[in-house]
Order: C-alpha cells, then sequence, then structure tokens
C-alpha cells in the first residue's frame, strides 16, 4: 500500500489529508479517502444535524477490525478555527463548517455521535429517540415492525415521527420537539410510552437491557434521553463489515422491506446515500424545524 497525503482547501480552510489509501474495511477495500471523500460530499446536508452539538468521535486508527476508542475531549492539537462546546467539564468538538467534518474524518472518526441538545441550552433536548435494537433472532424487518407501532402510537398523541437506520442492526425513531423541554420530561416519556408499547406487544418488545430476556424480540432503547447519552448521527458511517450508514428513511420504504421479507431494503452504504440525497434531499431536514410539546399523562401503567 502507498502512503498518500494531500494538501486541499475546503472552504477556504487549509487542510492537510493523510494516509489516504489506508484500508479502513477490509471486507470491501473501502479506503480512509473514500471516507473523507463521502463526508466532504455528504456535509452539505449532515451538517445542519451536528452543528451547535457537543460531538463524541469514535475513531478507527486501523480500520474496522482493529481496537477503537471514544473521544469525547476535542483532540488539542485541532485547528484554531475549530471551536469547542464545554459540557461536564469536557471540550467536546463543534462541528459547524464542512472542513470541520473533514477533519475528524481524517483522524480516522468513522462515527460521529452527538448530542441530542445544542449549545444554545444543552439543557434541552431538541429531539425524542427511540433506539430499536434487535436482540438475537430479530433483525432490522423485527425493528420496523417495532418502529411502525411506535408510529401508530405516536400518531396517536399527534406527534410527528421520522425514522433512520442505525445504520448497524437496527433503526431509530425521531420526535422533534424544538420547544423548551427538559430531559426530565422526554426521559419518563420515551420510558413510558416503550413500556405501553411492551405491556401491548409482550411478545415483540423489551424495554430492559437484561440480554436474557431479548432473543427474537426487539429492545426500545428509551435510555438514551439522557444528556451523558449520544445516538449515532443521521449520515454518519458505521463501522460494520460493509462501509454503511446511518441513513434516513421513508415510512413507506420500511413496510416495503417488511412486506417483501428483504431486509437488504434497508441497509444502505455510502455512495448509496450520497445518490439518494441527491434524488430525495435531506429526509430529516423536518427535524430540525417541527415544533412538537410533549403530552402529559402518560403511564406505563
Amino acid at each position: 500500500m502507498t502512503s498518500t497525503s494531500v494538501e486541499v482547501d475546503i472552504g477556504g480552510r487549509q487542510l492537510k489529508l493523510s494516509n489516504l489509501d489506508k484500508v479502513l474495511w477490509p471486507a470491501t477495500g473501502f479506503t480512509k479517502g473514500q471516507m473523507i471523500d463521502y463526508y466532504a460530499r455528504i456535509a452539505p446536508v449532515m451538517l445542519g444535524h451536528v452543528e451547535g452539538r457537543p460531538i463524541t468521535l469514535r475513531r478507527y486508527p486501523n480500520g474496522i477490525d482493529k481496537a477503537s476508542f471514544f473521544e469525547k475531549n476535542c483532540p488539542s492539537h485541532r485547528p484554531p478555527w475549530l471551536p469547542t462546546i464545554e459540557m461536564g467539564g469536557i471540550g467536546y468538538c463543534c462541528l459547524g463548517e464542512p472542513a470541520a467534518l473533514v477533519w475528524t474524518a481524517n483522524l480516522a472518526a468513522i462515527e460521529i455521535h452527538p448530542s441530542l441538545a445544542r449549545s444554545e441550552d444543552l439543557s434541552c433536548p431538541r429531539s425524542v429517540v427511540f433506539d430499536l435494537d434487535p436482540g438475537e433472532g430479530a433483525d432490522v424487518l423485527t425493528c420496523g415492525r417495532v418502529a411502525l407501532l411506535l408510529q401508530e402510537a405516536l400518531d396517536v398523541l399527534k406527534l410527528q415521527a421520522w425514522v433512520k437506520t442505525s445504520g448497524s442492526k437496527g433503526l431509530q425513531v425521531y420526535v422533534p420537539l424544538n420547544t423548551p423541554t427538559t430531559y426530565d420530561d422526554t426521559r419518563p416519556f420515551s420510558h413510558a410510552l416503550a413500556q405501553v408499547l411492551e405491556r401491548q406487544h409482550p411478545d415483540l418488545i423489551v424495554t430492559t437491557q437484561d440480554k436474557s430476556v431479548r432473543p427474537t424480540k426487539v429492545l426500545i432503547d428509551w435510555s438514551q434521553n439522557t444528556a451523558s447519552k449520544t445516538t449515532v448521527s443521521v449520515y454518519s458511517m458505521r463501522a460494520r463489515e460493509r462501509p454503511t450508514v446511518s441513513t434516513p428513511v421513508e415510512w413507506s420504504e420500511v413496510e416495503a422491506a417488511i412486506e417483501a421479507s428483504h431486509p437488504e431494503m434497508l441497509v444502505f452504504e455510502a455512495p448509496t446515500v450520497l445518490q439518494r440525497v441527491g434524488e430525495k434531499g435531506d429526509l430529516m431536514a423536518p427535524l430540525l424545524s417541527t415544533e412538537q410539546v410533549l403530552p402529559g399523562g402518560i403511564s406505563s401503567r
């Protein structure tokens, strides 16, 4: 392998990109240079979902099959123009421009994990998130069935929701708020709604992390609705065998995949995601502006 490095201009910022030929996804030969190119091209739609939010990076310096680490503190060797957001005594990277996203990609930060809150008020989550994680014997189609049940319940509560693949095994459902709230509101709401669905569909849904009760079922992970937790960003690449991406999908696509019994209909790699955005735009753009208020009186009992 030949090590390559180049000097590039990204929006007026000068960056040195290194080891572009390094293969990060051995099974497919997908390289660091290809990953950087993806992040540079997806930046116009991705940045709206990460800018102004504390970002945790997950770095894979030697590829997805080697050791990785989460990095909360923004590296001290960051460019002087890259700001940080202070939260809990940690200075997180703030990715507000394409060059910032490219710079983190050059660190082999394959995965981007933002907070649910923005720097204007770090105690105010902008969305409620339900992370649907399949147990052994379940798959993304099982998650799809749970997502549709969740959407139906939210519709009864007059709440709109959007869905994306995790880029790994499951799906994630977001309920935008963009109104004054706190985690003390969103966490109990998400927990109670998840437990209601668990009681209604005990053969399909669990709400506990206990792995002994999870085979063939889907965990609705409501615990993500906490200031200390992050969920992988929309359009983030994932460290899976293939260069998959956490990808927005339409509800009709979830229904079609279930009807066809075809889980691959809900798996998207980086080149396909760029093509989808070119054709469909940002399917999760409404997440940034839709204003909703959580109802009171939701109880798991």
